[in-house]
């Protein structure tokens, strides 16, 4: 049954947490490590169960891995790389999809890479196809067998006009991945552009990649021979912010989010206070916190950046359901990421889903059957529950939904939390909720 996180609901959640090292951006840039003949130094590192994962998958590649015990720097040698075992690769990765990600700068390396069947939240179609597709424009063979696929490339890879059909962030750290060692110039039209992938091509800049951004989601990579190691300090987790907000908001507490960057939340920022909610911004972080009143409804579409990125959405529908009104939500990313409003309906909320697309612009799910719109109605009072957390996101957003709450609320795979909330208990803690951890 793994852990269980009592909650004893209706408590403000009031004081500073920091938000650590981006997760969205650490995994990538320490596989990155792997195509430098020098070692990589990364700061400002998360304890998060991503991290284990990769570090354990650098290092049954042979990757020397040393963690500095004071400020969890990372040094990462990728000297002695070599091939791993499919059985060793597979028991490593567990549901991660990171070991997609492995395959370029391992051709380049050792001239093949394996890959496993891959896991990940249960959010939507995430398929590697994508990837796959991506890997054999550079040139690759793809061979697929009963226990996952072998990518080899023979005559090395080559650079490729490569275009996304949707500015997938997976894909577009695929191509540069395998580009930056390439031969020849790589071009990548409707890449995406998040505020991690120019943090990865500032690293591979540091490496000596030459890499170019240009207007319309196009980037361009000038492959080069070799590359050596880096040294980078990770952006701030700009969903690890965006969560606290939210938590601030839906408990009627006050947090400053130590690190928390404007530059990289300003649609987030922007919906923030269109909701009802109010900020400072200070030179080392953003207070968040609910000012008194009435919280407004609002329509809201997410979108690939600079929108409203998919992984603020659901801990800000906790919040909307605590508005004076009807809100409407589409979803446009993932498809099927409004499974966590079971909870919240459980919990008293007023939520219905609906397979049509509910906003300004028809998407890519509409007429397909996908539950990927939202009518919220508010205020709801919320009461406690029993909840087994369906992913990263959602089950965040059914922790703060359980702090509102009036009563106790029991949450069960809390570890999927793990993946992306560094000390998240010790955190709530400090914050004063009313929480417990029990085996």
């Amino acid at each position: 049954m793994g852990k269980v996180l009592t909650i004893h609901g209706g408590v403000p959640l009031e004081g500073t947490v920091r938000v650590g090292g981006a997760k969205n951006l650490v995994p990538k840039a320490m596989v990155a490590a792997l195509l430098g003949d020098t070692p990589s130094v990364l700061r400002n590192v998360p304890e998060i169960k991503d991290v284990t994962v990769v570090r354990n998958l650098l290092e049954i590649h042979g990757v020397k891995v040393d963690q500095d015990p004071e400020t969890g720097d990372l040094t990462m040698d990728p000297s002695q790389a070599k091939s791993a075992s499919n059985q060793a690769i597979d028991a490593h990765a567990g549901d991660s999809r990171i070991p997609i990600l492995f395959c370029g700068p391992l051709i380049h390396s050792l001239g093949e890479a394996f890959i496993p069947d891959l896991g990940g939240c249960r959010i939507g179609d995430r398929p590697i196809d994508f990837h796959l597709e991506v890997l054999r424009e550079f040139g690759a063979v793809v061979d697929k067998a009963v226990d996952g696929i072998r990518i080899s490339a023979p005559l090395g890879l080559k650079g490729a006009k490569v275009h996304l059909k949707y500015p997938s962030v997976g894909t577009t750290e695929q191509v540069l991945l395998s580009a930056v060692r390439a031969k020849g110039v790589t071009e990548v039209s409707n890449a995406a552009i998040e505020p991690e992938i120019l943090d990865l091509i500032s690293l591979l800049q540091k490496m000596g990649a030459i890499i170019s951004v240009h207007r319309d989601r196009i980037i361009r990579i000038q492959g080069v021979d070799k590359l050596s190691g880096y040294d980078h300090t990770a952006l701030p987790d700009r969903n690890e912010a965006a969560s606290w907000a939210s938590a601030a908001l839906v408990t009627k507490g006050d947090i400053f989010v130590q690190d928390a960057q404007q530059r990289d939340l300003t649609a987030f920022l922007h919906v923030y206070r269109q909701i009802g909610g109010e900020f400072e911004v200070k030179s080392n972080g953003i207070r968040f916190y609910h000012p008194g009143g009435d919280l407004n409804p609002l329509i809201l579409e997410t979108d690939v950046h600079p929108g409203f990125m998919t992984d603020w959405q659901q801990p800000l529908v906790v919040a909307l359901t605590q508005a004076s009104g009807v809100s409407v939500i589409h979803e446009t990313v993932y498809e099927n990421r409004f499974g966590f409003t079971d909870a919240l309906v459980r919990m008293g909320a007023t939520v219905q889903v609906h397979t049509d697309c509910l906003g300004s612009t028809p998407c890519r799910f509409g007429q397909r059957n996908f539950k990927h719109s939202a009518v919220v109605v508010g205020p709801a009072q919320l009461s406690g529950a029993e909840i087994d957390v369906p992913d990263l996101r959602g089950g965040f957003s059914h922790l703060i939904a359980a702090l509102a709450a009036d009563g106790t609320s029991r949450v069960t795979g809390i570890e999927l939390i793990n993946r992306g909330y560094e000390h998240f208990m010790e955190k709530l803690t400090a914050l004063g909720a009313n929480v417990e951890l029990s085996e």
